[in-house]
């Protein structure tokens, strides 16, 4: 499904330049569920936003879905990102003026759907993510788990082929966090979906079918759960980012 080759990042000018990604190279298969983990200033946060298209690399290659998508036009990484791809962001990024259905919606409004699919649409995922009561209230009078399966379901609603989580549990308390990670791991096996999610939380990283570990701009470990048990899993996740000495803010 996604496939990074020698991604650099660097910021600043010539004089004075920071390589954040140093030549990274990953490879998520169709249907797998990744996290990305590291110490602070690792560059998860940079690589997410370069692996999503948000940012651009400055040098290396990235492949989604049989596309390099540093060869396509604006408009045509526009339509990709339209149509192949959904975020959800540790802020949720919802809007105030329009009712939790109507959020959800947005990424259909541009889509030649019919309005009985859409709703059928909304209507499987607001009860999936257990959000049913909150369809006709605005963001404002929800919480924060809410707000945050409404960011799901907005990311959901187009069957995009992958989906990008930047820090999802972050601001939610441990209930939410929990009750969140479920849903979207019952999503993914539903819909086959391709996640890849940064996250500091090593609750929310057990969740995940593999953990690709940052230090200094690359690649430092891997972890694949394979068939441990969650809580072996997350203990080998600990003792990793013992190692690596916390993970704590990115850039």
């Amino acid at each position: 499904m996604l496939t990074a080759k020698n991604i650099v990042k660097t910021y600043g000018t010539r004089q004075n330049k920071t390589e954040v990604l140093k030549g990274i190279d990953l490879k998520i298969e169709a249907g797998e569920f990744v996290s990305i983990m590291g110490a602070s200033g690792s560059g998860k946060t940079t690589l997410l936003n370069v692996l999503s298209s948000i940012d651009q690399p400055s040098s290396g290659e990235i492949i989604i879905d049989n596309q390099n998508i540093e060869q396509l036009s604006n408009r045509q990484l526009s339509e990709f990102r339209k149509n192949d791809l959904g975020f959800i962001f540790q802020e949720y990024n919802l809007l105030d003026t329009l009712t939790v259905k109507e959020n959800i919606l947005l990424p259909m409004s541009i889509r030649d759907v019919s309005k009985n699919e859409t709703n059928t649409l909304v209507d499987t995922l607001v009860k999936e993510l257990g959000i049913e009561e909150s369809v006709n209230k605005y963001p404002y009078q929800i919480s924060g788990g809410q707000k945050q399966r409404t960011s799901a379901a907005r990311a959901f609603i187009h069957e995009p082929k992958m989906i990008f989580a930047d820090e999802p549990t972050g601001a939610l308390d441990s209930k939410s966090a929990t009750d969140l990670l479920q849903k979207l791991r019952d999503l993914q096996q539903k819909n086959q979906a391709t996640i890849m999610m940064v996250t500091h939380d090593p609750t929310a990283a057990s969740y995940s079918d593999r953990i690709i570990f940052l230090k200094d701009g690359q690649v430092y470990s891997t972890l694949v759960r394979g068939e441990k048990k969650q809580d072996m899993y997350y203990r080998e996740i600990l003792d990793t980012q013992r190692v690596l000495g916390g993970v704590r803010h990115d850039v």
